[in-house]
């Protein structure tokens, strides 16, 4: 990447040193959104500022939706009233309710201000709808067809409003109450006579979303599906509008972050990583910690319970983090298969018999595996075969039990309404400790009794 905006400085430099606007704005003209915006981010902030202005403003509006929250927000502040205006005039509904829910509230009221009359009703509806909601991510730019009408006045209504419709090649057939009635293919539009009517050509068979689900379901039912649109209805089945595959993909990204930053108990970043402060991130992550060093004093309890077992048998704390170790690893690796696969509706909470079951035939197999080798090793290292069965033991016991319990602890999360990735692996290998221990001391104080 800096290789290639040294590139792009050769020829961008002495135009914006020369302030020749017109120059600018033909520069890039050959580049793609994306890319805009890496290089005005690239650049100081009175460089960023006129590039943008250079921008016409329909393109400026599409590339400040490439922007991240905070650089937005630099932008806004940089801007003048007129520029803003101009600004939420051109942004899509969709992204226009992205950046006024991320402003703090007094912004959002101020910004709301400089909306026309129809801006500002679309996005008081838009904003009105729950957080993290369908209605949220929706936008109403869509082309709509009545049942009733015929294929030439159909193409008629698209040669005229449909240059704002977000997508194309979807047509949305409503009745005169404003129902969904069926989706059409623009296809099957242009390759119908002119004569036929709409509703002839209709299967009734349609997917749509509420606006009131969670914007997860429209990422499971694009992916089911594999359309690029889905339209969102009301309660009555009214549509309202239609959730595209460019905002469902960003939705993704953000929920796959979300679940990796919790899988290693870290409460989720309302920002970049880039744009966190040091502040932010030790917020975000000493609540886990402070909870796992709690659950760590449980394990350092066990140990001073059995100090005497220790101490009579040194080789006994030898081997207590091979094994120990090994019954974490493995909680860890089943609660991910399991945080994933219900993730994208691989299992459902139903199916928590089956694959407990079948996590637990899984651990028992592993266990024993790994009991042979733990065995072996501990007869080499410590010469005594009541060490090197209580080892095998305790390994076959501890993976057994790590599996089962890893297995069935997203599927308890699920269940009391808290997200499985909740389920990290900081907590099974903290939880597993203290059981691990347990078990271990229970084995050797039976076999060395």
């Amino acid at each position: 990447m800096l290789e290639e905006f040294t590139k792009i400085d050769s020829k961008m430099k002495p135009l914006i040193a020369a302030g020749h606007i017109k120059g600018i704005s033909e520069e890039l003209l050959n580049w793609a959104d994306p890319e805009v915006a890496d290089y005005i981010l690239h650049l100081d902030k009175p460089q960023q500022i006129m590039v943008y202005r250079a921008l016409p403003r329909p393109r400026a509006a599409n590339i400040f939706a490439f922007f991240e929250p905070d650089d937005q927000d630099t932008f806004l502040e940089a801007l003048t009233d007129s520029d803003t205006r101009e600004l939420l005039a051109n942004l899509n509904p969709d992204d226009r309710t992205a950046l006024l829910e991320e402003l703090p509230a007094t912004v959002t009221r101020q910004l709301m201000q400089l909306l026309s009359p129809e801006d500002l009703e679309e996005s008081r509806q838009l904003l009105g709808y729950p957080e993290e909601s369908v209605g949220r991510l929706m936008t109403p730019e869509y082309i709509r067809l009545r049942a009733e009408w015929t294929c030439e006045h159909a193409l008629e209504h698209v040669r005229k409003y449909g240059r704002d419709s977000e997508v194309f090649n979807l047509l949305y057939v409503t009745d005169s109450n404003g129902l969904l009635v069926d989706i059409l293919r623009m296809r099957q539009l242009i390759m119908a006579p002119p004569s036929s009517i709409i509703s002839e050509m209709l299967n009734y068979q349609f997917v749509s979303l509420s606006a009131y689900d969670d914007r997860e379901v429209a990422v499971e039912k694009i992916q089911r599906y594999d359309v690029n649109a889905l339209p969102v209805v009301d309660s009555d089945g009214v549509l309202v509008g239609i959730v595209t595959v460019d905002d469902i993909m960003d939705v993704a990204e953000e929920e796959a972050t979300e679940d990796f930053q919790k899988g290693v108990a870290v409460a989720p970043l309302e920002t970049s990583y880039s744009a966190a402060s040091p502040t932010q991130l030790f917020r975000k992550r000493i609540g886990w910690l402070m909870i796992l060093i709690f659950v760590n004093l449980i394990s350092a309890g066990v140990i001073s319970s059995y100090e005497d077992y220790v101490k009579e048998f040194i080789t006994l704390a030898l081997f207590m983090p091979l094994v120990i170790a090994s019954g974490g690893n493995c909680g860890s690796q089943s609660a991910t298969l399991m945080v994933r696969a219900l993730a994208i509706s691989d299992l459902d909470l139903k199916d928590w018999f089956k694959a407990v079951s079948k996590e637990t035939f899984v651990g028992l197999i592993l266990g024993a595996a790994m009991a042979v080798i733990a065995a072996v090793v501990s007869k080499l290292y410590g010469g005594d075969y009541q060490i090197a069965i209580i080892v095998g033991l305790s390994m076959v016991t501890i993976v057994f039990v790590a599996n089962a319990f890893g297995a069935l602890l997203p599927f308890i999360l699920s269940r009391l309404k808290i997200d499985p990735a909740a389920a990290s692996s900081p907590l099974i290998t903290s939880i597993m400790d203290v059981l691990g221990l347990m078990i271990y001391f229970s084995i050797a104080t039976v076999i060395l009794s």
